[in-house]
């Protein structure tokens, strides 16, 4: 047993797709294994490990979460992805299954292909690379490789000139994958449903299955023990970047933390949300809000015009009550802008 190689699942998807909550369903259907996270986060301020710590499952250790916050995973692997892996394979006992959450800009081939290192090779494997797809944006075709659609997208942008690097991440996780999770179907029709599935399955590797979710809700037996071992099969997973060997950037993208005061009215804030998300094409809002008055702190998610709102756990004693909130899009951002939108401080 001690020559096993670790299994490790690589989680990718496109900011919003329904990551984080996955690997939460995955924790509460774990029955017993020792599961470790490894979470990526694109941005200052690690609110998707947080939210994974709030859980309330006592599988959610501290210790079995490890965050990466160095920028995307699949550009610092040296620096840090291995180093990690290398920690928790000195752990006694050792974890019986690794999880990597990337972040959502981030490219899984470069990631998996960081399998193959010398110093960890013979000790973990890639079970799988797990995909998340938010099956309303892609019908509507927001990333999505349908030539009509990307069209329709730069007739709306005059910034757009050539193919979004979104939609080249999107494909690239999509190439990579050993199984696709169509996400929040409950919010498409049963033709709604069909649509996406034929769209998807026509970026699919031969014999990748695709299971359908509602709240991202996959039993572990599901995610977990695939045995791809996708770090011997990496021709097979072409990426827009092959030509560079992996390498790529973020400058498409830009992040920034905004602070805001108390929130006495979290509806008047979803409304704000709402117009700054349109008024600056902002592609994903994430953070925690203080509510006066409230014990919990309010989650606060927001996808596109989509936004869910909810109050996961107690505000600590020893935690500062603060409201802050990540704010993602295509560079540059008018931080300003929003700032004075949202009532930054």
């Amino acid at each position: 047993m001690s020559e096993r190689k670790i299994p490790t699942t690589v989680i990718s998807g496109f900011l919003g797709a329904g990551k984080t909550s996955l690997i939460r369903h995955v924790l509460a259907t774990a029955n017993g294994r020792r599961v470790a996270l490894v979470i990526n986060e694109f941005g200052d301020l690690g609110i998707d490990e947080a939210i994974l710590r709030g859980c309330g499952d006592e599988t959610c250790e501290e210790s079995d979460i490890v965050e990466l916050a160095n920028g995307c995973i699949c550009c610092t692997v040296a620096d840090d992805f291995v180093p990690t892996i290398e920690a928790l394979l000195a752990r006694d006992p050792a974890p019986e299954h690794i999880v990597i959450e990337t972040s959502g800009l981030a490219l899984p081939k470069p990631l998996v292909a960081a399998f193959n290192w010398p110093e960890i090779r013979n000790r973990v494997t890639v079970d799988g690379v797990v995909a998340v797809v938010d099956g309303p944006a892609v019908h509507d075709g927001r990333f999505a490789s349908d030539p009509a659609a990307l069209q329709v997208q730069r007739e709306r942008d005059e910034a757009l000139d050539h193919e979004s690097p979104l939609e080249e991440v999107f494909e690239d996780q999509l190439a990579c994958a050993d199984l696709v999770v169509l996400n929040k179907v409950d919010k498409l029709s049963v033709d709604e449903r069909a649509q996406t599935r034929a769209r998807l399955a026509g970026e699919l590797r031969t014999g990748v299955k695709m299971v359908e979710a509602e709240q991202a809700r996959i039993d572990a037996n599901i995610l977990l023990g695939l045995a791809a071992a996708a770090e011997d099969d990496l021709a097979a997973r072409p990426s827009h970047h092959d030509v560079f060997d992996g390498e790529h950037d973020h400058d498409e993208f830009d992040s920034f933390v905004l602070s805001l005061g108390p929130v006495a009215d979290p509806d008047e804030l979803e409304a704000r949300l709402l117009s700054a998300i349109s008024d600056h094409d902002i592609l994903r809002i994430k953070g925690f809000v203080n509510v006066p008055g409230k014990r919990r702190r309010h989650v606060v998610q927001a996808v596109g015009s989509r936004i869910d709102r909810y109050f996961d756990r107690d505000w600590d004693a020893n935690e500062t009550r603060q409201s802050r909130l990540v704010i993602i899009g295509l560079s540059p951002l008018d931080r300003a802008g929003i700032g004075a939108e949202l009532g930054g401080v």
